[in-house]
């Protein structure tokens, strides 16, 4: 089979402003970048807001793997297949990173014959939101630093700063530095580090905004430090919201492109799954669900880090109310979770994958906690038998829930409409009760309590002194009844990497509990998380080239 920029750039795709007068959008309220990319005003907000939402449907997915799942694939390909079959789809996805691009996972514009285009636009650069994200972040840390330098009025402890700055590119060597060495003139010595732009607060705090007021007032709540007195310094205490602001006036505004099938594709934000929420923006989904029937999104990794933090954070900060969801599993996967290793993957197993198959029946309860009705997309690859195939359906039958065969990596919309018919059938014959797990008035241990125990089947949660001592001052801080974002490892329900299928006897242990004021949650990290990858031996970044006519390779 072709490589998936091959088959990318083989696409024929329409003019933007086509796929946007499908959706009803006129050219004047597009900002062009080219022929195929295209920026949507925020006065067309305003000519929408009164409308109807259409339909949402997010797509999710078991305990990820090495054998990989295919949710964006999958997303793509079911917003293709809708429109074959003649429902007014569009899909809404986060926008890649450069990081993994260059590293080791990949891009994230979908694969095979379900992707986005133009592709390598998307994984490269594309409308420069990123590099916002960053000069905007990157300007704050400026601010404070100076601060600090000009005689730090605020009182600030240069020890408990707890801003760090930001790229987007895998760096290990500045996960730790330090800065202000050579002289009065360069600042004030601390030790500080880089995160990938994808895991700042700025970023998340573009995608939970309404508009751009929304976005500033988020971006002068984020706590940069602390002062002597323990009391927390805010980017508004900086005066650096504004300008912040600023830099991000174009970024806050939704991307449109399409799918190699020509479905509208609304790519915006890209915050972390762990640390941050893990979802597209708040306002492209909102624009999205006015000018289509029926909108298909994702949440990063699985679904007890992604769509949970979804249903109750993201939801509750949009407005949104889900109608259905799609899990992705593959047999491949559910064999892994079984005790099949990478390498053993292709040969039959149908013992292991019935031992498998508990992880993707915990993940189908954990997303009928939030009342919201399932369907299985179990993604094909060549070396499934027809046994362990009707294995996996049969066993979604008889827990009474929707499952299908997905071929959309390899055929598109068409392999991926009988999928659409079992979403058509559960929108039409079963009534989504969406309601969140936890109220966010409730303490935060408690709030930390229902996720661990109800989605990930903990038998409980322990706290290291530092993160008891956190949840203290947050709360006698006024920040108790904000929602929590869990960080953990995406390969385990639990938070343990090593434990695979569907564990159970094990405690959640919280070693930290961050604050994120800006984007309006509270992080507990169950375990080491990394915010600055690193570059594997080969990185993916020594096939990729260009030549002479501007033609690209290596590029997946």
């Amino acid at each position: 089979m072709k490589s998936d920029i091959q088959i990318a750039q083989e696409a024929v795709m329409r003019p933007i402003c086509e796929i946007a007068r499908g959706l009803g959008i006129a050219e004047q309220e597009l900002e062009l970048y080219g022929n195929y990319k295209a920026k949507l005003s925020l006065s067309l907000w305003k000519k929408l807001k009164d409308k109807p939402d259409g339909k949402l449907i997010l797509v999710t997915a078991i305990t990820p793997t090495p054998a990989g799942e295919g949710k964006t694939t999958t997303t793509v390909g079911l917003g293709q297949a809708l429109n074959r079959l003649g429902k007014k789809t569009a899909i809404a996805l986060r926008e890649p990173s450069l990081g993994p691009s260059f590293g080791i996972k990949g891009g994230a514009a979908g694969g095979g014959y379900s992707q986005v285009v133009p592709m390598e636009d998307i994984n490269l650069h594309f409308t420069g939101d990123i590099h916002a994200v960053t000069a905007a972040h990157n300007l704050l840390a400026a601010l404070l630093d100076n601060h600090l330098h000009q005689g730090n009025d605020l009182n600030i402890d240069p020890r408990q700063v707890v801003l760090r700055r930001v790229m987007d590119l895998n760096e290990r060597a500045l996960r730790n530095v330090v800065i202000g060495l050579g002289g009065k003139a360069d600042g004030i010595p601390r030790e500080s580090g880089f995160d990938i732009t994808v895991a700042s607060e700025v970023m998340a705090c573009l995608c939970l905004a309404e508009d751009l007021m929304d976005l500033k007032e988020r971006l002068a709540r984020i706590v940069v430090a602390y002062k002597y007195d323990g009391q927390p310094v805010t980017a508004r205490d900086l005066k650096a919201q504004g300008a912040m602001a600023l830099l991000l006036k174009d970024a806050i505004k939704p991307n449109l492109v399409q799918t190699i099938e020509n479905t509208p594709a609304f790519v915006h934000g890209g915050p972390f799954a762990n640390i941050a929420h893990g979802a597209n923006s708040i306002m492209a989904s909102k624009m999205a669900l006015k000018l289509a029937d029926i909108l298909v999104t994702e949440a990063g990794f699985g679904a007890d880090l992604g769509a949970e933090k979804f249903y109750n954070l993201v939801c509750q900060y949009g407005g949104f109310k889900p109608d259905a969801t799609v899990l992705v599993a593959t047999v491949r996967a559910l064999k892994m979770h079984g005790g099949v290793a990478k390498t053993q993957l292709q040969r039959p197993d149908v013992q292991a994958l019935n031992r498998g198959l508990a992880n993707l029946e915990k993940h189908i309860e954990n997303i009928q906690k939030f009342g919201v009705p399932v369907v299985v997309a179990l993604n094909f690859f060549p070396t499934d038998t027809p046994e362990e195939i009707k294995l996996v359906l049969d066993r979604c039958r008889e827990l009474g829930v929707e499952a299908a065969l997905s071929r959309v990596f390899a055929e598109g919309g068409k392999g991926g409409e009988e999928l659409a018919h079992k979403v058509l059938k559960v929108l039409t014959n079963q009534e989504s009760r969406y309601k969140p797990l936890y109220d966010w008035k409730r303490p935060i241990k408690e709030k930390i309590g229902i996720i661990s125990e109800k989605i990930y089947g903990a038998d409980g949660v322990a706290y290291s002194k530092e993160a008891e001592q956190a949840i203290l001052k947050y709360e006698a801080q006024g920040f108790g009844e904000l929602p929590v974002c869990m960080a953990k490892t995406q390969y385990s329900l639990s938070d343990d990497a090593a434990k695979l299928g569907r564990p159970s006897g094990f405690t959640v242990t919280v070693k930290e509990v961050r604050l994120s004021a800006g984007a309006g949650f509270i992080v507990a990290l169950a375990g080491n998380i990394m915010t600055m990858p690193g570059l594997p031996k080969k990185p993916a970044a020594n096939e990729i080239d260009i030549d002479e006519d501007g033609v690209i390779t290596g590029l997946f």
